[in-house]
């Protein structure tokens, strides 16, 4: 099992900052796919942004070049910079850590962002 550590959420006006981090225990990480994933009220869970073990990087249309994501594969940690958040910004945040080859995800535990205008 795979443990997942979310911090970094909070409260945050409209055109602010807030930089998310997750923290794993380093099992799959150099075949793992990493990634934020978010869920607001009422919607489905959707990605936000991911970076794979070959440095490919995804980015969901409502989000590009407001935030960036970055993977440290030395310490076994990947952060989602969050810069000009928008209110629609608002949901729950979870990392997601997938291994593909050995077909299994793991999620994080979720934190909430909420961004007021």
């Amino acid at each position: 099992q795979v443990e997942l550590v979310e911090s970094g959420g909070g409260l945050v006006q409209s055109g602010g900052s807030l930089r998310l981090s997750c923290a794993a225990p380093g099992n799959f990480w150099s075949i793992s796919t990493l990634g934020w994933y978010r869920q607001a009220p009422g919607k489905e869970r959707e990605l936000v942004a991911r970076v794979s073990h070959g440095g490919t990087i995804t980015y969901a249309d409502s989000v590009k070049g407001r935030f960036a994501i970055f993977r440290d594969d030395d310490r076994h940690t990947v952060d989602l910079q969050m810069d000009s958040l928008k209110p629609e910004d608002t949901a729950i945040y979870y990392c997601n850590q997938a291994v593909g080859i050995v077909g299994r995800t793991y999620w994080g535990q979720g934190t909430q962002v909420t961004v007021t205008t």
